[in-house]
Parts: structure tokens; C-alpha cells; sequence
């Protein structure tokens, strides 16, 4: 079995902002392969089904961003999840808005929902960056991100997490590298390909 997890912060208030990109790319994964409905457990949101022939739980916490890996470390226990098929979709601010990079392992870049799963769980887990962008200054960080998309971001927003559920599939069959490169075809074709940083990274 497969644990994707989105991070973000539960809740209307945040549904919008940048931090939640994580959650609505598994929330179109989940529409897009017509897993379960939702329900709560494991101190989140999950839905099961299959993807690819592979089972997968998708899990978005609702423990809010900085305790995130307190729900994945339950699910992973509860299921026996190896780490190695531990998913997580999360923002990016090191990468332009509509760029996506997939990695294993590696720096966690301030991020406090992937410094929680990690302090919980294990580092060697897959990570899709959903670039956002920077504001340029790190003293705007926080505000940026907790911040809702502007409507002109709409487009591609969209378009990411589409590229995201549209090609899931490579990732239970264990092409990663693949899952990337079908994303990025398809957000160029999309137009998306060349949006261009916010500002200068500070």
C-alpha cells in the first residue's frame, strides 16, 4: 500500500492559500481515480482505493501543518507502510509557481510540515514540490504563504494538480522520474511552462 499525503492546515480559512496546495493536489488524485469518500481517522481526512493496480491511502492531516507527521506516522503504523511508499505533496517556495520536482529524502528547506514527518517518521521519504514561488524577501514568508492564491494563479493552479492526479499512476508503478516528466509536458502544453518567478529569491 501507497500513503500519499497532502499538507496543509485544516479548516475554510485555509483552503485557499499557498500552504494548501498539498492538500488540494491529493484532493484531485482522489477525484480523478474515484477513491472513497472522505472520513476521519488517523487524526485526518483519508480515502482508499486503487490507483494503478497499487492500493493507496490518501491522507490529508488535520493536525495543522506543524504536527503533520503525527497523522502519517499513525496511518503508516496502523497499515505497515514502508517509508519508501510514503508520498507527501507539498508547497515549494524554491521553485517557480507551476514547476514540479519529485525527490527522495533531502533537506526539508524550513518546511514545517515535512520537519514533522520527518522528526516522526523517518527522512527517505518521496516528495512532490508544488512550486509556488517566493515573495523575494524572507521576512514575507510567512504572510505569502498563508495567503491565498491570487485569481490570476488560478489557471495553473489547477493545471498542477490535474498533472498531478493525471499521472499518479506512475508513482505506484515506481516511476518517479516519469510521473515529473509527464507533468511538465503536460503543463507546457497547457502554457503553464514558462510562468515566471514572483520575485528575486531573498
Amino acid at each position: 500500500m501507497f500513503l500519499f499525503t497532502g499538507l496543509g492546515n485544516p479548516g475554510a480559512k485555509y483552503a485557499g492559500n499557498r500552504h494548501n496546495i498539498g492538500f488540494m493536489a491529493v484532493d484531485a488524485i482522489v477525484r480523478r481515480h474515484r477513491l472513497s469518500p472522505w472520513r476521519r481517522r488517523f487524526q485526518g481526512a483519508v480515502s482508499e482505493g486503487e490507483i494503478g493496480g497499487q492500493k493507496v491511502l490518501a491522507l490529508l492531516p488535520e493536525t495543522f501543518m506543524n504536527e503533520s507527521g503525527r497523522a502519517v506516522s499513525e496511518a503508516m503504523r496502523f497499515y505497515k507502510i514502508p517509508l519508501e511508499k510514503v508520498i507527501v505533496f507539498h508547497d515549494e517556495l524554491d521553485l517557480p509557481p507551476a514547476k514540479l520536482r519529485i525527490k527522495k529524502g533531502g533537506g526539508n528547506a524550513g518546511h514545517n510540515g515535512l520537519r514533522s514527518i520527518t522528526a516522526q517518521c523517518g527522512n527517505d521519504y518521496w516528495r512532490v514540490r508544488l512550486g509556488i514561488g517566493h515573495p523575494g524577501d524572507k521576512s514575507l514568508v510567512h504572510a505569502y504563504v498563508l495567503n491565498d492564491f491570487a485569481k490570476s494563479e488560478a489557471g495553473w493552479v489547477d493545471a498542477l494538480c490535474t498533472a498531478c492526479a493525471d499521472n499518479a499512476d506512475q508513482l505506484t508503478a515506481g516511476r518517479p522520474e516519469e510521473f515529473q516528466n509527464r507533468a511538465h509536458l503536460f503543463m507546457d502544453a497547457q502554457g503553464f511552462g514558462g510562468v515566471k518567478e514572483i520575485g528575486t529569491r531573498g
